[in-house]
């Protein structure tokens, strides 16, 4: 790919992530992240990024909100800056991450009719708030670290 070609074998690896994709956000797995990703798509500056890169960032605000183990997400953070993905709210357009324009992401991110509320907890925009300002410090603090060199 990063010559400009797709072989079959990357062809049969957009099929794979196509499908576990759809199943994971119906099953719930990744809902938190797909909200995030709606809730973010409220700020102007992200709307150049793809939907993937956006909810990869989501995947870590979800983890953060969903209380995993530190070595989970620091395994996910290694990964994400290895293979290029976002890992800061920076990495997806949001250069002036201030409290109201974080705020506005929360609010939309835990808006009732969001997927976020198959969490297995109550969800208010406080607690996502909160979730969205350590998953960016985490990356922030995870990219001055360096990826695992996978």
């Amino acid at each position: 790919m990063e010559r400009g070609v797709a072989t079959e074998a990357v062809e049969r690896v957009v099929e794979a992530n196509t499908l576990l994709s759809g199943i994971g956000f119906e099953s719930g797995g990744l809902a938190a992240a797909h909200s995030f990703h709606d809730g973010v798509t409220a700020l102007g500056e992200t709307h150049r990024f793809y939907h993937g890169e956006k909810v990869a960032f989501g995947v870590i605000v979800q983890l953060v909100l969903e209380n995993r183990p530190a070595a989970l997400v620091d395994e996910i953070l290694r990964f994400c800056i290895d293979v290029g993905l976002p890992v800061t709210l920076a990495d997806i357009g949001v250069t002036d991450a201030t409290e109201e324009k974080i705020r506005r992401v929360a609010e939309v991110t835990a808006g009732p009719e969001e997927t976020i509320h198959s969490e297995p907890f109550p969800v208010t925009p406080d607690i996502v708030y909160s979730a969205i300002v350590a998953a960016d410090a985490l990356g922030a603090d995870a990219k001055r670290r360096g990826g695992s060199g996978m």
